[in-house]
């Protein structure tokens, strides 16, 4: 590799990691609820608190969605208070809406009215610029279903472990 090329080379990692958004990730939500269906909606925030996410500084968990008036709202998801924000910072724990076309609200709107059903977030980045989440259409997990998944888990990862081990290279 010539002088030039790893230079090129070296420019192209720089960049692609500066230019990566986070990704929060309620990774609990999968594990305790069946998602049977998924929307992604923008979200109306403040810019301090766009700021706070694109530092990584934000938590979905023991978040949820709920319907009031026709819309739909995002209720104590975590959002960190920006550093450098003064008297211009965001409350941590408000409520921030969600935004969807009319369709999609009264699909879930139609599925919420449904017994056993919920709107948890699921994942939260950005796509072009703008927020986004990920909303699951969730109904819960009993016992014996989440001690199925732990099952199956682990016996992936015996596999797993079986076949790397088992696995010899000639050269």
């Amino acid at each position: 590799m010539t002088q030039n090329q790893f230079d090129l080379a070296k420019k192209t990692d720089t960049s692609s990691k500066k230019n990566q958004s986070p990704k929060i990730e309620n990774r609990k939500a999968r594990f305790n609820f069946h998602i049977d269906d998924t929307y992604e909606a923008g979200i109306a925030l403040k810019g301090t608190e766009v700021k706070s996410i694109r530092a990584g500084k934000a938590s979905l968990n023991e978040s949820f969605a709920y319907m009031k008036n026709g819309e739909i709202w995002l209720r104590n998801m975590y959002i960190k208070p920006y550093e450098f924000g003064s008297f211009y910072n965001h409350d941590e724990r408000r409520d921030r809406k969600l935004l969807l076309k009319r369709k999609e609200i009264r699909e879930i709107d139609r599925y919420m009215n449904q017994k056993g059903y919920t709107l948890v977030p699921l994942k939260l980045y950005f796509k072009g610029g703008y927020a986004k989440i990920l909303l699951g259409l969730a109904r819960g997990k009993k016992q014996y279903d989440k001690r199925e998944d732990i099952r199956e888990k682990d016996m992936k990862r015996e596999l797993d472990r079986k076949i790397k081990g088992s696995y010899k290279v000639n050269l």
